[in-house]
């Protein structure tokens, strides 16, 4: 075929099927495997027409709407959310929905998907016939009455409310999903079964659009995350007593409202900032960029109403209102925590959240000691971060943490020049359980209990400036479930630094990241017989001089190289020449 009946081809793909004798056969062989998935799966699959073409679905966030659309539920001890995951999984092994391109591995697997779009032509009509889900986008036709469970709304659908209400049976609705600008006729009381609002990276929402979300008695999962206008959460949030899943990463909301605590269902609370950009540090980022005089918190409130202006400025839907809000609820505290736009502020007596499995990311700087006793008390918490952890508090959270006898995933974060240092020291035993730690903050050294950690599998050290590099190096390599270690913006300090990876070392590693922003200072990295032998995929993030690398011969399973794009053409064929001579010949990829 040319280039044009190819083009065709993906833009007419139904058509295609049912007249192209070529493509029968395939058409018939997908349908087998959509008839053959058992019924649980059959639901899961129908499910992902929600979703715009070539999007990349997150795997939790999948499972979690499952989870909330009762799809799953928990069984013998393995909440509804991890049976979810699993079927997630199992429609990969199927071939049903395919890894995303950008997926990682990660300890449970991997963590995002795509559908291809013969699958998704024959899950759209299977869900259309079903009347599950109903999409309005460009080219829908007015005379089109949606009747199915779960509304889709595009970014290229541009009609009006009368429209939308002439579209829309509301009453049957139990999600809603929108893909681009809001716009406030999306949400309506009559939408009294709504389950789940999903508005991730929707533009144009602001906190009066939310005002009245506690009318929504039933909805299970709320997802504000990417909606950077959003600076505070209405009390109203208290009334929904069937919320499972609350996120709101990377909104402008620092403190969590009072009335949360009625949650008694809340599973995943998920806040705090700069999700996507957590490799580098917030002092680099922004502290150095900003006077001196705002850094000490003097004259606050000129400062403050000249940055609200200078945010709101071109912006005609924002209210009085949220201008307001602006200022008392996302500028002043942001102060008032020394900027540590990572964390929000949580109220007293978290602790009857007594369902929580996932509570992240929590600042614990203000309030540290009845923040800390309330998360002593989250005993089901099986993934939990932090931030303002310091001398006075670091101690006590250690041994709240060591409590969490279900905790599998544990990040702790201290920005500044202090840092963790001196915070985190002592003999803890962490529960067998955690899998995956993070560290971000000043630590020089590794605290002495990093050693016990036997069934670790994930690391990630960001700032800690750890100046004793073959000590850390040798400890690391002992953990014997250590498969993905990330060495990332100033985990090692020091003028000249070289990494020896011993014999013996690193049995279970499989990525390996050095992105220390090291450059010229980085010296050597080297690989001995034997060690790291599973090792897959080799990740620098900065600059790799020639003559760095040496012994890549020694790692047997390497299959991947991935350098970022810094390099001259010079520096790029000696690099290639190093790689070459690996029998192997891994492929070297820019990231």
């Amino acid at each position: 075929k040319t280039a044009v009946e190819w083009r065709k081809l993906n833009e007419h793909i139904s058509a295609e099927l049912e007249m192209n004798p070529e493509l029968g056969t395939i058409r018939t062989i997908l349908m087998r495997s959509y008839d053959g998935l058992p019924y649980h799966l059959k639901s899961c699959f129908l499910y992902l027409p929600i979703f715009p073409e070539d999007y990349r679905i997150g795997r939790g966030r999948l499972a979690r709407r499952w989870s909330a659309e009762g799809y799953s539920r928990e069984v013998h001890g393995r909440s509804a959310e991890e049976i979810a995951g699993s079927y997630f999984m199992e429609l990969i092994s199927r071939s049903m929905i395919l890894p995303s391109q950008q997926s990682i591995r990660s300890t449970k697997g991997i963590d995002a998907c795509q559908v291809h779009d013969l699958m998704r032509e024959i899950s759209m009509s299977k869900s259309l016939e079903e009347n599950l889900v109903f999409t309005l986008e460009q080219g829908c036709s007015v005379n089109t009455q949606g009747i199915a469970r779960h509304l889709a709304i595009n970014g290229n659908w541009e009609r009006d409310k009368t429209e939308f209400e002439s579209t829309v049976d509301m009453s049957r609705v139990r999600s809603v999903t929108v893909f681009g600008k809001w716009k406030s006729f999306f949400i309506s009381d009559k939408m009294s079964l709504l389950r789940v609002l999903d508005l991730e990276d929707t533009t144009g929402l602001y906190d009066h659009h939310i005002k009245h979300i506690g009318n929504l008695l039933h909805l299970s999962y709320l997802s504000l995350r990417g909606c950077d206008d959003i600076l505070h959460l209405p009390d109203s949030l208290g009334d929904l007593r069937q919320l499972e899943t609350l996120d709101i990463r990377d909104t402008q909301v620092m403190m969590l409202p009072n009335t949360i605590i009625k949650l008694r269902k809340l599973q995943y609370l998920r806040a705090g900032g700069n999700s996507t950009n957590e490799n580098v540090s917030y002092e680099e980022g922004v502290l150095e960029e900003i006077p001196h005089i705002m850094r000490n918190r003097l004259c606050l409130l000129p400062q403050c109403l000249l940055f609200s202006y200078l945010l709101s400025k071109d912006r005609d839907d924002l209210k009085i209102h949220d201008k307001c809000t602006m200022i008392c609820c996302a500028i002043l505290p942001a102060f008032a925590m020394c900027l540590d736009l990572y964390g929000v502020l949580v109220p007293r007596r978290m602790r009857k959240l007594k369902a929580l499995r996932t509570l992240g990311v929590v600042n614990i700087g203000r309030r540290g000691k009845d923040v800390v006793q309330d998360i002593e008390g989250l005993t089901q918490l099986c993934k939990l971060g932090v931030t303002g952890v310091n001398k006075e508090n670091g101690q006590e959270l250690c041994s709240a943490v060591v409590g969490l006898r279900r905790l599998e995933s544990l990040s702790i974060r201290s920005e500044g020049k202090p840092g963790l240092c001196d915070c985190l020291e002592g003999k803890f035993s962490f529960s067998e359980t955690l899998q995956s730690l993070k560290l971000y903050g000043n630590l020089v050294k590794l605290p002495e209990w990093i050693q016990g950690l036997k069934n670790l599998v994930k690391l990630k050290l960001r700032s800690s400036r750890i100046t004793e590099h073959d000590a850390a190096i040798q400890v690391l390599g002992n953990l014997p479930n250590l498969a993905f270690l990330h060495l990332l913006e100033k985990s090692l300090e020091g003028e000249e630094v070289r990494l020896n990876f011993q014999q013996g070392t690193f049995l279970s590693l499989v990525v390996l990241e050095l992105s220390m922003g090291l450059e010229e200072r980085l010296k050597s990295v080297k690989f001995e017989h034997g060690a790291a032998r599973k090792l897959e995929v080799l990740k620098f993030g900065t600059r790799i001089y020639s003559g760095v690398l040496s012994d890549l011969r020694y790692l047997a399973s390497l299959k991947e190289v991935l350098l970022k794009d810094y390099y001259t053409d010079y520096e790029l064929a000696c690099l290639r020449a190093e790689l070459t001579e690996d029998p192997r010949r891994p492929i070297v990829k820019w990231v």
